[in-house]
């Protein structure tokens, strides 16, 4: 019987009764699928290990048939069990890492036994206090264990096995002992020849076998005791972990160090940001309802400012009506009743009273009276506010309306302008208090039309500045004077319609500004000057000091002495010298 066939008839009792204790405490001897100590542990080509029982019932992930050369140069072929059928390889996933593992074709137990879980099964025995019977009689309790035969035995076999000369060198140490040390080297036994330890290693099968299979299995291949090749095979795994794996798993660490704090860091500052906009949106709340009960209390006073208004207009337009009611009724009953002495006795008085009522009181015509409705008042909900405890805060109460009387117009352009020219003015719509309106939105028409051409007009283009302002453009084609109607709401402004006086195209000098046309040509006798002087000796053109020479500079085209000036035209010159038609030829 193999080493873990005993031990699969030692465990299941012993696991049942750990797990009922809840006493298992090493991690390393315990499967993690099962969560039981390990049965028969196997070794998974991903290096985890886990009871062949477990890995038996893990669900395929994929199955096919492998292929492989029987020797080099030879095609791949199928391979097969016992020579009858294909080999199947059975593909799981590893529990653990969830690699794709491959299973051999004669199961879970062609797979490497980890004789380190043993050890681990063993020690956690030993530290739990499990159950541990004698390994030669079978009855007694194990107290002590023979290193060298490794077995357990009773106190009484123990005796026994140092009385034979064949075990009485052996070293034999007490379980208490081995508790103690927190480690066990056990022997790894064949599983073919029960009880031979694998001593030897064959190299051409890559396998430690036992002395048996060396004479048996193995007996023409070249075998040596493991001793001769643990350090090579030894060297290259230490080699692989050293040099190789160890380095990149302590990158692989500090990178996932990394990787965990920048997780950290992240949502701490996702926290952060997100405590921030919570407190924003608190802030930003109370900001928003303090600024509604700011308007709100706006509003009210709006509505006791102009009920009071109303009230105070009320009783006066009353008492007018009283007054004026009152003197009428008394003077039309004192024109039908009254005898002509009568009349004559009373006029002086009432009289008095009707002169000073049709002076002094109100006017009854409703167009004199405009009572304030609330139709002025409005909520503007886009309109800037300010700031409410530093948050920017939008809408506001409207309570003003455009008063037409109190409108102005700025700019120069509603007065003077110039052919081909454009014009500008700027409208300001104001309310009755004479203050610049905050918002647009009104009704403005701008009209021009030629006064003595009625059917010469000039496009004006109006721009909303959104501010109470109106800015207002236009460009005249034509000199003369005209008409501008600036409404509002279909209404005429105070001083509307407005005179515009548009002038001709400013003429600009096609000449040189110079002191004689002697000295600009160069003394060419052709030149001529727009000024009336001459020269003697058949020059055409004046001359310094000569006669009709203006004795300063000034522009051959026109000969005007001013040099930012508009050129003359020649009706203008011929009205200053009959040699006005003239023109200076290119000097």
């Amino acid at each position: 019987m193999s080493q873990c066939e005993e031990e699969e008839k030692q465990q299941p009792e012993f696991c049942s009764e750990q797990e009922r204790n809840g006493t298992l405490v090493n991690p390393r001897a315990v499967c993690n699928a099962c969560k039981r100590l390990y049965r028969d542990p196997k070794i998974l080509p991903c290096l985890h290990t886990f009871c062949s029982d477990c890995i038996g019932q893990l669900e395929p992930f994929s199955v096919s048939s492998r292929c492989r050369p029987d020797r080099p140069g030879e095609s791949h072929r199928v391979e097969t069990v016992d020579g009858d059928r294909p080999a199947v390889t059975v593909t799981v996933l590893c529990p653990d890492c969830d690699s794709e593992v491959d299973i051999p074709p004669s199961g879970p137990a062609g797979l490497s036994t980890d004789h380190l879980a043993l050890d681990e099964v063993f020690l956690e025995t030993l530290v739990t206090d499990g159950p541990l019977g004698c390994d030669l009689c079978g009855e007694g309790g194990a107290e002590s264990r023979c290193e060298v035969c490794c077995l357990n035995l009773c106190e009484f076999c123990c005796q026994a096995h140092r009385r034979q000369k064949r075990t009485a060198s052996h070293s034999v140490q007490r379980l208490e002992e081995l508790k103690s040390r927190g480690r066990l080297s056990r022997p790894v036994l064949c599983s073919l020849h029960p009880g031979q330890e694998l001593r030897l290693f064959c190299q051409p099968c890559d396998l430690p076998i036992c002395l048996e299979c060396a004479a048996t299995l193995h007996r023409d291949h070249r075998c040596c005791p493991t001793r001769d090749v643990i350090d090579r095979h030894g060297d290259r795994i230490r080699e692989l972990v050293t040099v190789q794996l160890r380095p990149r798993l302590e990158r692989l660490k500090d990178s996932l160090q990394k990787v965990e704090v920048s997780q950290e860091a992240l949502q701490a500052r996702v926290d952060a940001t997100a405590n921030e906009v919570r407190s924003f949106a608190r802030g930003y709340a109370n900001a928003v309802e303090a600024h509604c009960l700011s308007l709100l209390h706006r509003l009210e006073e709006l509505r006791v400012q102009r009920r009071n208004q109303l009230h105070l207009q009320r009783a006066q337009l009353h008492q007018a009506l009283l007054d004026i009611g009152g003197s009428v009724e008394f003077a039309e009953r004192l024109l039908s009743c009254g005898s002509d002495t009568e009349i004559l006795s009373a006029k002086g008085v009432t009289l008095r009273r009707l002169t000073s009522l049709a002076e002094n009181s109100y006017d009854p015509n409703p167009a004199a009276v405009a009572p304030d409705d609330g139709s002025s008042i409005s909520f503007l909900p886009r309109e800037p506010a300010g700031e409410v405890e530093g948050y920017p805060v939008v809408g506001a109460i409207n309570s003003k309306t455009v008063d037409l009387s109190k409108c102005t117009i700025e700019g120069e352009g509603l007065q003077r302008c110039r052919e081909g020219q454009q014009g500008h003015f700027t409208l300001m719509c104001r309310d009755s208090a004479g203050e610049q309106l905050t918002r647009g939105g009104e009704h403005v028409v701008v009209s021009i039309v030629n006064r003595e051409k009625k059917n010469c007009t000039v496009e004006a283009s109006v721009v909303d500045n959104s501010d109470g302002s109106y800015s207002v453009s236009y460009t005249p084609k034509e000199p003369g004077a005209y008409s501008v109607w600036v409404c509002v709401k279909a209404q005429h402004i105070k001083g509307s319609p407005f005179i515009l006086n548009v002038k001709r195209k400013l003429r600009r000098h096609t000449g040189t500004f110079h002191c004689c046309s002697f000295c600009s040509s160069g003394g060419d006798k052709e030149a001529r000057c727009g000024c009336p002087g001459t020269m003697p000796g058949g020059f055409k053109g004046c001359g310094h000091s000569h006669k009709g020479h203006p004795g300063k500079p000034h522009w051959s085209c026109c000969g005007s002495t001013a040099e930012q000036s508009e050129c003359l035209p020649q009706s203008v010159l011929a009205a200053v010298s009959p040699r006005g038609h003239l023109r200076t030829v290119e000097l």
